[in-house]
């Protein structure tokens, strides 16, 4: 589904995104091993972590269909932004969490990131993910994608680094650093 021709990126990953079952929400239960939970807002229906940036919130509010879409991306359960950011007319890469915890660290929170070509047209492009601990590789999926990069994930990435990358021919676009969630 990642490269729809004809449909332009984001035209392309939003029907993509419509043909996967609505995801389930995980953002009003408590996380099962009794960490903090993540407090959320909802900006035009969409649940974002009260933390976020107000970039993200502009990002979200902006184009809730796309940001709904990268939610879909990810699947099921994956219903809370923790971050966005926009690169020109490039691209725009999403985070998500299902805000349950995997382990003791209220950062250990599983994370899906997505990065969306805004182009409309077939990009050399990627997106990395590495969570809060060194120990843990980094997942990624870069290539030629008219649609997106991703969905990557990691299982403890709140307060991560999702890093977006993306060419134009012999150019780079994008290179950028995203920090997922708000960390202390």
């Amino acid at each position: 589904m990642k490269n729809l021709i004809g449909l332009g990126g984001v035209g392309a990953a939003l029907l993509a995104a419509m043909m996967i079952a609505p995801a389930a929400s995980a953002a009003d239960r408590s996380d099962r091993n009794g960490s903090a939970s993540i407090e959320v807002v909802h900006v035009k229906g969409v649940k974002v972590d009260k933390q976020a940036s107000a970039e993200t919130r502009r990002i979200i509010e902006s184009d809730v269909r796309v940001a709904a879409a990268a939610a879909n991306v990810c699947g099921s359960g994956y219903t809370i932004s923790t971050g966005a950011a926009r690169y020109g007319t490039h691209g725009t890469t999403y985070t998500w969490t299902n805000g349950a915890s995997t382990g003791e660290s209220y950062y250990d929170k599983p994370i899906c990131a997505v990065f969306f070509n805004d182009t409309g047209s077939a990009r050399y492009m990627g997106i990395r993910l590495k969570d809060n601990y060194t120990a843990t590789p980094d997942v990624q999926d870069f290539g030629t994608f008219s649609s997106y990069a991703g969905p990557v994930y990691q299982n403890r990435g709140y307060c991560g680094q999702a890093y977006s990358y993306m060419k134009a021919g012999s150019s780079v676009v994008v290179d950028n650093y995203l920090t997922v969630g708000s960390c202390n």
